[in-house]
């Protein structure tokens, strides 16, 4: 526990603008329990499918170990922001109903999410990671904003699947402080997180960010701002090519997803697996590639 002397006290009255301000900062530095991360107070931006469960994540390994001292989840719309944590509230009923969470467990993980639609609850915030609609326009107005509103020191992580890091954390107007962070479906159950990083983003940042997701219990990968990152950079290209065979009537659905099955050891094959993701978001993907890197062979989509 740290103790502050009372030249200390007088010097950080000295400095803030009342003495609410110093309580604030004494309860941010003075813990009885495990110390909290190098990101104290976590913002989520969108609790959409992927946003609520990082929200919830979060908020769990908040509760349990004091990893965060609070969560803001923001959402621009009311309605949004009603749904997201409906979500979050479901799933913890889930888990008390199976007797994984205690009902104080329970109250005590839902106590560290703040849900708001004032994004300047987000001002504050030493990491935000952002799930909002794969829009690169609509990303790129939110960095920009967030980037002349949030404290110098905040970091940014954006959720995003395949757009690419770089545009975003130029964007922001601090790219060095800027990292990807792309979390997998349902997030509360899938290990695996994908951290990127950028030629402009600091390694003292992006060791911060790997060490963060560790703390919540997820396995890092570390990869640079490759269109798809590790996963989908292999996946999506691999079930284009199942959809293509099929097109060209090499082999039916069912001997082309059992081949993959048990000559391959996957757990399902790529023509159910595109179907489980979507084929729409497998189109979008796709699209998205073979436009801004018409180059790449291995980018190719379906003839209409």
């Amino acid at each position: 526990m740290t103790l502050f002397s009372a030249a200390t006290v007088r010097r950080l009255l000295a400095n803030t603008s009342s003495s609410s301000n110093f309580l604030h900062y004494a309860r941010r530095h003075l813990s009885s329990t495990t110390p909290v991360s190098n990101f104290d107070k976590l913002g989520c931006i969108g609790l959409g499918l992927m946003g609520h469960g990082i929200a919830q994540t979060a908020a769990m390994v908040a509760a349990k170990d004091n990893v965060h001292s609070s969560i803001i989840a923001f959402e621009s719309d009311q309605k949004f922001l009603d749904s997201g944590r409906d979500r979050i509230q479901k799933s913890v009923d889930k888990l008390v109903s199976k007797e994984k969470l205690t009902s104080s467990q329970a109250d005590a993980l839902m106590g560290k999410i703040t849900f708001t639609t004032d994004r300047d609850a987000l001002n504050d915030t030493d990491l935000i990671v952002e799930a909002i609609i794969e829009n690169m326009d609509l990303k790129k107005q939110l960095y920009s904003d967030l980037g002349q509103q949030c404290k110098p020191e905040t970091v940014f992580a954006s959720n995003t699947s395949s757009l690419s890091i770089t545009q975003m954390a130029e964007a922001s107007g601090r790219p060095e402080k800027f990292v990807g962070i792309h979390f997998f479906n349902p997030v509360q159950i899938m290990k695996l997180v994908e951290v990127i990083k950028t030629e402009y983003t600091d390694p003292t940042v992006f060791d911060n960010t790997v060490k963060w997701v560790d703390q919540i219990g997820k396995v890092a990968v570390k990869c640079g701002d490759t269109p798809g990152f590790i996963v989908n950079r292999l996946l999506v290209p691999n079930l284009i090519q199942a959809m293509l065979m099929l097109e060209r009537g090499d082999a039916t659905t069912h001997d082309i997803d059992i081949s993959m099955q048990l000559g391959a050891g996957n757990p399902m094959g790529p023509l159910h697996l595109a179907d489980y993701v979507g084929l729409d978001t497998c189109l979008f993907i796709m699209q998205g590639w073979v436009n801004d890197f018409p180059e790449e062979r291995a980018f190719v989509v379906l003839r209409c």
